[in-house]
């Protein structure tokens, strides 16, 4: 009994001291890690080629969802992106930033593939048809709704603000809320990419 005892005292201060060597990163941005979310796609980027999630393993990715006639979240979101990646230096290789559109409709494959790269030559913009986009924005929690405009074509898109970023293994890790897209982003972004 005694000996049970110690046997078991001994590995609970095994586990015990090897989860004090685990550090966890101190996110600056919403540590999402674990959630019940966002665990892949199926959609085509703007060169063509189908994409799921598992095609940037090894990479930390952040996914932003938006739209190309989007006049103020979207550009501003692809401007702090950008200059996330500026910041980053030689590290920038090892981060992928997806534009997930939400106006399939209008968001042409040709459309994305000039509007997506000319923030970053880097960035991907992906698309799917209407019953996949609504899948996927489903998946990744993110609401959408069209307003309609003057005429069928010139509607908005209601959308929720922010991106996911992704650890080098496909995990979700982090949600970063519009407008925090600066030094946070940056300083997160670095810790993921020390992780490998």
């Amino acid at each position: 009994m005694f000996n049970g005892a110690r046997w078991l005292g001994a590995i609970f201060l095994a586990l015990t001291v090897a989860g004090c060597g685990v550090s966890s990163p101190q996110f600056r941005n919403t540590d999402v890690t674990g959630a019940d979310c966002c665990r892949d796609f199926q959609l085509t980027d703007h060169h063509g080629k189908a994409r799921t999630l598992a095609d940037f393993r090894g990479k930390v990715v952040v996914i932003f969802f938006g739209y190309t006639q989007c006049p103020d979240v979207c550009p501003t979101t692809m401007v702090e992106l950008k200059s996330a990646m500026q910041q980053l230096g030689a590290d920038a290789q090892r981060v992928q930033v997806l534009f997930v559109t939400l106006d399939p409709e209008r968001d042409t494959r040709e459309l994305l593939a000039n509007y997506v790269p000319a923030f970053d030559p880097g960035f991907l913009g992906l698309y799917g048809n209407l019953e996949t986009t609504a899948k996927t924005a489903k998946e990744f929690r993110v609401f959408f709704q069209k307003q309609p405009g003057p005429t069928p074509t010139s509607y908005t898109v209601d959308h929720s603000a922010g991106s996911y970023v992704f650890d080098s293994q496909g995990k979700v890790r982090l949600f970063v809320r519009h407008g925090d897209g600066g030094a946070n982003l940056v300083a997160d972004l670095r810790s993921l990419l020390k992780q490998g």
